[in-house]
């Protein structure tokens, strides 16, 4: 046996005790290390009600907050590199429309590498989807709306405007964009690993976009995308071995923007996911779906840990918190 299937073993337990307790459906853990060995294991259910389903090491994952750091930093890093864009101008050279009656609106002020590492005013929430079902019509809610500014924390709406300028920058909507090798902005229903009983859309989601904002957008910067347990190892890997974006833009993904954030990813603090072992070569995030995904530069290994904790609902403690915690620990080195 590897010593990297020896740590993979012991990383799964806490999975498959989460499963027993009936804290979660399932899940599915995979871990890639420096050679590029990798392990995939998946547990539980897909799919609980209306019907069960197992869960595979193949079953897809609305990944949910992981589109930020897959899909949506990459492609800001990308434009911004190649002069596109530039990181510290305000998103109103590609959003010139944003708060357009008030030329003084701090919103005008905030710039793209502020939305990346989550240093605006912006609200943590907006239940954008109340205004209304009509996708255009809430993009322009969004843009002209007057925020109340806040002390900064991390908020969606910050990539659902990086998004905005993706789209006016290519003319495409983001479902009409290229999602990336093994990833999709759907996926087959009895495919899917199951997510919540829509209570506003009436159905058990499998297959279609969780987020509630996302959804009513028909796409969005900040969610939506779905992968499998290999196609977010890819990435992963890719990002390890340099293939899989540019020198510059990885050293952005690294570089501190505060004691907690990158540009668009989490770095090691007290009490974040990736558990309390992770060293400071480390960068992760998590998907509100129970999704997550952490690269370890120093060590040369990535995992991830999909699971399905909001089904049937959201409103119950799945433990997921703890659940990230124990598995980052177990594959870095606890005993």
């Amino acid at each position: 046996m590897s010593p990297l299937t020896q740590l993979f073993d012991r990383a799964f337990q806490p999975l498959a005790a989460a499963v027993a307790a009936k804290r979660i459906p399932g899940g599915v853990l995979g871990l890639v290390g420096r050679n590029g060995e990798r392990i995939t294991r998946a547990i539980g259910s897909a799919q609980l009600v209306p019907k069960v389903r197992p869960m595979t090491v193949e079953t897809w994952f609305d990944l949910a907050s992981l589109t930020k750091v897959i899909f949506t930093t990459p492609r800001i890093l990308a434009l911004a590199q190649d002069g596109i864009i530039d990181l510290d101008a305000p998103l109103i050279s590609l959003l010139p429309d944003l708060r357009q009656y008030d030329a003084n609106a701090w919103e005008r002020k905030v710039t793209f590498r502020q939305c990346l590492g989550h240093q605006t005013p912006f609200p943590a929430v907006e239940p954008i989807y109340t205004y209304g079902r009509d996708p255009e019509l809430l993009r322009a809610f969004i843009l002209q709306r007057e925020w109340r500014a806040r002390d900064p924390v991390y908020s969606d709406i910050n990539f659902i405007l990086l998004g905005f300028a993706m789209e006016r920058l290519s003319g495409k909507s983001i479902r009409a964009m290229e999602p990336g090798p093994g990833f999709a902005w759907f996926a087959e229903p009895d495919a899917a690993a199951a997510t919540e009983d829509c209570t506003w859309r009436h159905r058990v989601l499998s297959g279609e976009v969780h987020d509630d904002n996302c959804s009513a957008l028909q796409g969005a910067g900040h969610a939506g995308l779905f992968g499998t347990a290999a196609s977010v190892l890819d990435f992963a890997w890719g990002l390890l071995d340099g293939t899989g974006a540019s020198e510059q833009s990885i050293a952005l993904m690294r570089e501190p923007l505060s004691v907690t954030r990158t540009h668009g990813w989490e770095l090691p603090y007290q009490g974040w996911s990736g558990g309390a072992l992770c060293g400071p070569g480390t960068i992760g995030h998590t998907g509100f779906t129970g999704t997550g995904l952490w690269i370890d530069f120093d060590k040369g290994q990535a995992w991830t840990l999909l699971t399905n904790r909001i089904h049937p609902t959201r409103h119950f403690d799945s433990g997921i918190v703890q659940l990230r915690q124990a598995v980052g620990d177990l594959i870095n080195g606890a005993q």
